[in-house]
């Protein structure tokens, strides 16, 4: 209980809730949506998603803030491709919560002339920016793993004296079998980097419907929405299960 109590009581706790209410939403929305006679609870489902949206504009403000100054240290990274990709993404995500504090100021009546289609295109964009640049990071930390685990096996065949269990080692590192045996040992060995490269796959999910990039519907970016919120909750709650920079 006081660890939910520590969870709710921060901004990025209460921010992460919303969410997954709000993608639960939306995935119930456009389920029950084809059913005869849901009109009612459909139309209360959608008014309760945008209500979580625009609380989740709320707990966002100052984030720009926040991305400047995580960009700031991952530019003292000592790993030259992790420093650009992390430091592009924090700058990415800085412009994406500027856009996003102006559509606020646009949705609460302070700036009526501000043109919202315009920035909502360019908040998406950076948006997607920055995923890319997580992605490419959780990349090079898959792919180096993959060279250390080669490596490892490449040590253990020179250990054997016969030829069979060479045979038997190097067939599991050959081919996309073998690629995919080893990624899924390593994505299972380090449960951070799993959750991370999950949580960013469905993160793209949005993005590239409403750029029109890979058109999907509202079912498959609510339910990536919320494995996605699902995730940040978990690693949030539990920091040890956090990607480390």
């Amino acid at each position: 209980m006081q660890g939910f109590v520590d969870f709710t009581n921060r901004s990025q706790g209460r921010e992460r809730i919303f969410r997954a209410t709000q993608y639960t939403c939306m995935l119930l929305s456009y389920v029950i949506e084809r059913k005869a006679d849901n009109e009612k609870l459909v139309l209360k489902l959608k008014q309760l998603e945008s209500s979580m949206s625009s609380g989740r504009k709320m707990f966002r403000l100052g984030n720009v803030v926040h991305a400047l100054v995580a960009a700031r240290k991952t530019t003292e990274l000592p790993e030259v491709l992790p420093r650009i990709c992390l430091t592009a993404s924090n700058l990415t995500r800085a412009l994406y919560f500027f856009c996003d504090t102006v559509l606020w100021l646009k949705s609460v009546g302070l700036q009526s002339d501000i043109k919202k289609a315009k920035w909502q295109n360019w908040a998406t964009k950076c948006y997607y920016f920055s995923l890319l640049m997580n992605l490419a990071r959780d990349w090079y930390e898959v792919s180096w793993r993959l060279e250390q685990a080669v490596q490892e096996e490449k040590m253990k065949e020179n250990c054997f004296g016969d030829e069979q269990p060479q045979q038997r080692n190097s067939s599991k590192c050959n081919g996309l079998h073998g690629f995919l045996f080893l990624l899924f040992q390593i994505l299972r060995s380090h449960p951070p980097l799993l959750l991370d490269v999950v949580k960013n796959l469905c993160d793209l999910s949005g993005p590239l419907d409403t750029l029109g990039i890979y058109k999907t519907n509202p079912g498959v970016i609510g339910f990536c929405g919320l494995l996605s919120s699902l995730v940040g909750i978990l690693t949030l709650a539990s920091p040890h299960l956090k990607l480390k920079e």
